[in-house]
């Protein structure tokens, strides 16, 4: 068993590595085939206690593609590159975000 070199780890799938274009749209599906809405959010900080973060543009409410939403993430890596961008699902039944993964991690060090 090894322990994990000490960095810090940023919402779901933080512990692997990061997340191949083919990877990010596997998950994005798995959004809308689940009912999903899937929204893009970005922010400067990733902090623990940063709860609100910044949405680009509105909730993808009729994306029916993955392509869709990974071009709503390109734009927004293009617009915000030094922030942090996540991709989220809200459940309109439950009214709350149910998941949400990290899609793009500025690189400051």
């Amino acid at each position: 068993m090894q322990t994990l070199p000490k960095e810090r780890r940023y919402e779901t799938l933080s512990y692997l590595p990061p997340l191949s274009d083919a990877q990010i749209a596997k998950q994005i599906q798995y959004i809308l085939n689940q009912g999903y809405i899937p929204a893009i959010e970005f922010n400067e900080t990733s902090e623990p206690t940063e709860l609100y973060w910044t949405m680009w543009k509105l909730p993808l409410f009729g994306a029916k593609s993955t392509q869709e939403v990974l071009s709503e993430v390109q734009g927004c890596r293009s617009q915000f590159n030094g922030s942090y961008i996540r991709v989220v699902g809200f459940d309109n039944i439950k009214q709350c975000q149910v998941l949400s993964f990290l899609v793009h991690k500025p690189n400051r060090y």
